[in-house]
């Protein structure tokens, strides 16, 4: 059995990656770059070069890096008390529970700690409600879903996605889903039975490219599911907490749900928090000992996601993600190079004219440049910085990509 000697701060960047192949499981394709410090909107590399990061870990990192309110909660909390079993209380998750449920306007909230665990217990409490509130028969509970949805990874959900590289070669799948097509509210309707419970879906489908649906898409889905006793269910957890330009995605549309996912954003980027939020009579349905998780409303967790409800309360991250989202977008829309440009608040997908070459492309040639971006499907680069990023700094961001897009292009 071979050894290798711990990574230490005067390791380089190919070392790393070597390290990491050596190791590690390829299960993702990250760009050449090792990052070692981060702060605000900026992360630098183990050789200390800088970069602007334009992809805040796909909106985990919403109020940047190493946010000091956050950091500070952080460092308390673990000179206190990190984890208590479930079988007991702890003196932060209360607080925890009622400042999320304040902060979206809810009235019960199930902590858990990944996106993917919160959709998870969003479909067992959809269908336990089917069964135990609405009538549905045993084992007949039905949930529709849009195609182009990425709601996770685990067995369940790619179930139902269409995604070639998340479901092949993983079934036996989950049965109990009915697939439609995103914004198409006719489709839908006709997929309404009285065995469905719930319809599950994003407001905007950000690993789709930040996909935005047809206006009075939400509305209209809403008034199906409610004419039909039928559970909506939106998933925030890219989309929520402030990235769209609004603490929850869906209010933009005046629509409420009767749960939501969320998550990434919720921990701050400094530890793994989720939670599903909605109607107490919902969640209520659960009894003890039928659904939990060890780390879910740990201290350490609550205390960082009441940091995050308080940051959020002033409405200053949900403003500025509206008047910088308008701002690139806008700048955004005057760049050659490009065949369409998505978004809602500070959040957009961008079409690269596939003549130039394909988003991952683009995003080796702006890491580059000192600007971090991910490609997703083929052309499309996302962008999402941290809400805390400057004007100064979006310009950063959309001048350097014009110069990427000019050098491909040849100009």
């Amino acid at each position: 059995m071979t050894t290798t000697a711990p990574a230490t701060a005067t390791t380089t960047t190919g070392e790393l990656v070597a390290l990491a192949g050596a190791h590690g499981v390829a299960n993702y394709a990250p760009l050449p770059v090792v990052l070692a410090h981060g702060e605000g909107a900026w992360v630098t590399d183990v050789d200390g070069v800088r970069y602007l990061d334009a992809l805040a870990g796909y909106s985990a990192l919403n109020f940047g890096h190493r946010h000091p309110a956050l950091t500070a909660a952080a460092h308390a909390q673990l000179d206190r008390l990190t984890l208590t079993a479930r079988a007991f209380h702890n003196d932060r998750l209360p607080g925890f529970q009622r400042d999320l449920a304040a902060l979206t306007g809810t009235e019960a909230v199930l902590p858990m700690n990944t996106g993917a665990e919160a959709v998870e217990s969003a479909l067992k409490v959809a269908r336990a409600w089917g069964y135990r509130v609405k009538g549905v028969r045993p084992g007949a509970a039905r949930i529709v879903v849009a195609g182009g949805n990425f709601h996770g990874r685990t067995t369940t959900v790619v179930s139902f996605s269409d995604d070639p590289s998340a479901r092949d070669g993983f079934g036996p799948f989950t049965p109990g889903f009915d697939r439609v097509p995103y914004g198409d509210a006719d489709a839908l309707a006709a997929a309404l039975t009285d065995d469905t419970v719930a319809v599950l879906l994003e407001p905007v489908q950000g690993e789709a490219g930040v996909v935005v649906p047809p206006a009075g898409y939400l509305r209209a889905v809403r008034e199906l599911t409610a004419a039909r006793d039928v559970l909506l269910v939106l998933d925030e957890i890219q989309s929520g907490l402030g990235r769209a330009g609004a603490t929850l995605c869906g209010d933009l549309s005046g629509v409420r749900a009767d749960l939501y996912t969320l998550g990434k954003a919720l921990g701050g980027g400094i530890v793994p928090v989720s939670a599903v939020v909605g109607r107490r009579d919902v969640l209520g349905v659960l009894r003890p000992g039928e659904h939990g998780s060890t780390f879910g409303g740990n201290p350490l967790s609550a205390a960082v996601g009441s940091a995050v409800c308080a940051l959020l309360a002033t409405g200053e991250y949900q403003a500025a993600a509206r008047d910088l989202g308008a701002h690139l977008g806008a700048r955004l829309r005057e760049l050659p190079g490009l065949t369409a440009v998505r978004g809602v608040g500070l959040w957009f997908g961008i079409d690269v004219d596939p003549r130039l070459g394909t988003g991952r492309d683009v995003c080796v040639a702006l890491a580059r440049r000192g600007v971090l971006a991910k490609e997703t499907h083929g052309v499309t680069v996302r962008l999402s910085p941290p809400l805390v990023v400057t004007r100064d700094e979006v310009d950063v961001l959309v001048d350097t990509l014009g110069s990427v897009l000019g050098d491909l292009s040849g100009e």
